[in-house]
């Protein structure tokens, strides 16, 4: 099976699913439906190369659910899944239970 590892301080993400209903009850229509900002961390570059050679680790890790800006990312389409691959500067925050 293949798969993607990003490069540099490059991120891959899941995005979630958007809801289907509205709290309300109310059902969505697709075309009405906003993409979340919210993802699934898949995997993680190594980190961010600078002009003198240091390397900075990222600060995220596979399986951080993280929010990210609204047009972050570009879409890729692999084994059938959607994907978003980022730079690690476009996560706004993680997640925690």
């Amino acid at each position: 099976m293949a798969s993607i590892k990003p490069l540099q301080d490059r991120i891959i993400v899941k995005r979630f699913e958007s809801e289907e209903k509205t709290a309300s009850g109310i059902i969505i229509p697709d075309s009405a439906k906003e993409k979340p900002f919210e993802g699934e961390i898949i995997a993680v570059g190594q980190g961010k190369v600078f002009d003198n050679g240091t390397r900075v680790e990222p600060t995220v890790k596979p399986g951080d659910k993280v929010l990210f800006a609204k047009y972050a990312g570009t879409e890729v389409k692999f084994d059938g899944e959607e994907y978003l691959i980022m730079r690690e500067d476009d996560i706004l925050g993680i997640i925690e239970a």
